[in-house]
């Protein structure tokens, strides 16, 4: 896997978090990624709080493998630069607001007209069409218009301002599946010889994280009840519990026969065979809450260790970078230089291979490099320099 996309050209011309962790993917699996960055500003995730091994800890983990150039594209030069890479290029991703790239005239359908092959790829908050496509918008604007967020803001006896703790449009709308949008264009590229344009809109993308919920409020709309959802923390059997000493443990019992047997090793009524019934919900969960708060989360993983009931400790950050099961499976690795920048490795290799990775670039630190390989002379490049355009 390492090396299925070895001689993939990719040009990266986004930044923050959804475009550089879809090319840090790529670059994984072998394709090589000249991240395109502004003379001036660049990727700013790179000076963003809090820093790590002396960048932005967010740049540092979404960027290794990569090479870095400056280019102004506002100027003409600039812009024959990118046209020149564009010829060689298999892939180009870039994040900025519809329109942006237009008026640049580096836009899918004048690019095409330089590399029919090329697979260009938009990501953006709402996409190219709609009422909203210009609008500003970060990961919280698009859960927000979704249900997601309402659901968490809900999900409680009363309403409270509850924001989930990750990026999910960002990284599980945007990142994914521009990923999987821009390997299945490199499939087909295969069978017809030409590229294609993705239009991949975060606000899309977290539709489908909504689709259990979608189901069950047409359920309820068509019945007439009250919409249930079961998976939210309303059933007993599939909730968090706090024990002894503080700590949380996750029951995921929902099948009778994990539910049954957690039961009888607990030494509790386990109400079969209407025990997903919600007017017993209270009932039980009062019961199931009492008894993890006899013992420590310690003693009730010794009680449950030879048992197969879908119980597991609620684990910290922390906690999780240190769990063996996760060890054992290479999910994280650091450089030997570079000790504190941990890396998450991409879930489909085997191995993470990190020393085979380069670090997370410097703004620009190839871009002299990238020039020589298009033909660009010394002379040539310091006149660009005087220019402004890298």
């Amino acid at each position: 896997m390492h090396r299925t996309l070895h001689g993939i050209k990719v040009l990266d011309l986004t930044r923050l978090l959804p475009g550089p962790l879809c090319t840090m993917y790529l670059a994984d699996w072998g394709a090589d990624v000249v991240k395109i960055e502004d003379p001036g500003l660049g990727d700013y995730a790179r000076e963003m709080e809090p820093m790590l091994a002396g960048a932005g800890a967010l740049y540092q983990l979404v960027n290794r493998g990569k090479r870095s150039m400056t280019l102004d594209l506002r100027q003409e030069e600039g812009k024959e630069i990118l046209r020149k890479m564009v010829c060689k290029a298999d892939i180009l991703v870039e994040g900025f607001r519809p329109g942006v790239m237009r008026r640049l005239g580096l836009d899918y359908e004048a690019l095409c007209e330089i590399n029919p092959r090329l697979v260009y790829c938009s990501i953006t908050g709402y996409g190219q069409n709609g009422p909203y496509a210009k609008k500003a918008g970060h990961d919280l604007n698009y859960i927000g218009f979704t249900g997601l967020l309402h659901d968490c803001i809900h999900s409680g006896k009363t309403p409270m301002p509850w924001l989930p703790p990750v990026q999910i449009a960002d990284i599980g709308a945007g990142t994914l599946h521009a990923v999987s949008g821009i390997l299945l264009a490199l499939f087909g590229r295969e069978r017809t010889g030409k590229g294609t344009y993705l239009d991949v809109a975060m606000t899309d993308g977290v539709l489908p994280f909504m689709i259990p919920a979608l189901g069950y409020h047409l359920a309820a709309r068509e019945s007439g009840r009250p919409s249930f959802n079961p998976l939210t923390g309303a059933l007993a059997c599939y909730n968090v519990y706090e024990t002894k000493d503080g700590k949380w443990m996750a029951l995921g019992a929902l099948e009778a026969k994990f539910w049954k047997r957690f039961c009888e090793v607990a030494g509790l009524d386990d109400h079969m065979p209407d025990y997903l019934e919600p007017a017993k919900q209270l009932c039980i969960k009062k019961e199931v809450t009492a008894y993890f708060k006899k013992y420590t989360a310690e003693q009730i993983m010794d009680i449950f260790k030879e048992e197969d009931v879908c119980l597991t400790p609620v684990l910290s950050l922390a906690e999780a970078l240190d769990d063996p099961h996760l060890l054992d499976r290479g999910m994280f690795a650091r450089w030997n230089e570079h000790p504190s920048v941990t890396q998450v490795k991409n879930p489909l290799l085997a191995e993470a291979n990190i020393e085979a990775q380069a670090f997370p670039p410097a703004r620009g630190a190839q871009t002299e490099e990238v020039l020589r390989g298009l033909g660009y002379d010394d002379k040539m490049i310091q006149e660009l320099k005087e220019k402004s355009i890298i």
